[in-house]
C-alpha cells in the first residue's frame, strides 16, 4: 500500500487505519472493474486510502462532499472543530483541508471532487460504478438519500461499503447500521466482511432497486413501532 503515512496522520478524519487499509484493499479489487465513488470525504483521510488503490490501476475516485460539515459537525454539536469553521463565511468550509491534502498526496490525476450534496450529484448520473463508499451524514434520511440514490449504480460484482456501522446504539448512531441491513433485506447485496465499524457487501444483481424499498425504510409507517 503506497500512501505517506505522515500524510495520514496528519489529515483529520474519523476513519481508523484498519477501516482504511480495508477501504483499500476492497477498492484494489474493484477500480479495474469501473470507478469508484465515495460520498464523504471531509479532509480526505478516507480518499488518501480510495485514491492510492484506484491509482496502482490507473483507476479514478469520484469525490463526493458539499464540504459544509455534517450535522454532528456544525457548531454546538459533538464533533464540531473550529479550525474547519470560515468565521467570515459564518459556517463549516473543509473544500481547502481536502483540496491540500489531495496535492500533498499527489493523487489530483486520480481524484474527481464533487462538491454539492450526493443527491444533487445523483441526478443525472448514468455511469456505472465498481464501488459506492458511504460516509456522509449521519441523519436516517441523509444516510437513506445517499442509499438509495447510489446503490442502483453499483455493477453487479461491485462493492458497498457503509461507514460507522453499531449496533448498540450507545457506541453510535443508528441510521448507517439500519441501511446497512435495509440493502441486505434487499437480496441485492451480499454481506462479505466487517471490519470494525467499516461493513463490506457485494453487489448480486445490477438494476434499479426494488419497487417496494420505502415501505423498510425508517420512515414508513410499516417500519415504525
Amino acid at each position: 500500500m503506497n500512501i505517506n503515512k505522515d500524510i495520514i496522520s496528519s489529515v483529520k478524519g474519523f476513519l481508523d487505519e484498519d477501516e482504511g487499509r480495508c477501504l483499500y484493499e476492497m477498492a484494489l479489487k474493484a477500480c479495474s472493474l469501473g470507478p469508484c465513488l465515495e460520498i464523504g470525504s471531509y479532509c480526505g483521510k478516507s480518499t488518501l486510502y480510495l485514491a492510492a488503490a484506484c491509482r496502482e490501476k490507473s483507476g479514478i475516485l469520484f469525490s463526493i462532499d458539499h464540504h459544509r460539515g455534517s450535522e454532528e459537525q456544525q457548531p454546538g454539536e459533538e464533533y464540531f472543530d473550529p479550525e474547519l469553521f470560515d468565521a467570515q463565511a459564518g459556517r463549516v468550509d473543509t473544500f481547502e483541508r481536502f483540496r491540500a491534502t489531495i496535492e500533498n498526496a499527489e493523487i489530483e490525476d486520480t481524484v474527481v471532487p464533487i462538491v454539492c450534496r450526493s443527491e444533487v450529484a445523483a441526478r443525472k448520473w448514468a455511469t456505472p460504478l465498481s464501488l459506492v463508499f458511504i460516509d456522509g451524514g449521519h441523519a436516517f434520511e441523509t444516510v437513506f438519500t445517499d442509499y438509495t440514490a447510489w446503490a442502483g449504480h453499483i455493477i453487479s460484482g461491485g462493492y458497498l461499503l457503509v461507514h460507522d456501522i453499531f449496533a448498540d446504539p450507545a457506541k453510535g448512531g443508528q441510521a448507517p447500521y439500519h441501511i446497512y441491513n435495509l440493502a441486505l433485506a434487499s437480496d441485492l447485496f451480499r454481506e462479505i466482511t466487517m471490519v470494525k465499524s467499516l461493513g463490506v457487501l457485494q453487489r448480486k444483481k445490477y438494476g434499479h432497486m426494488p419497487a417496494n424499498l420505502l415501505q423498510h425504510s425508517p420512515f414508513s409507517k410499516k417500519s415504525k413501532p
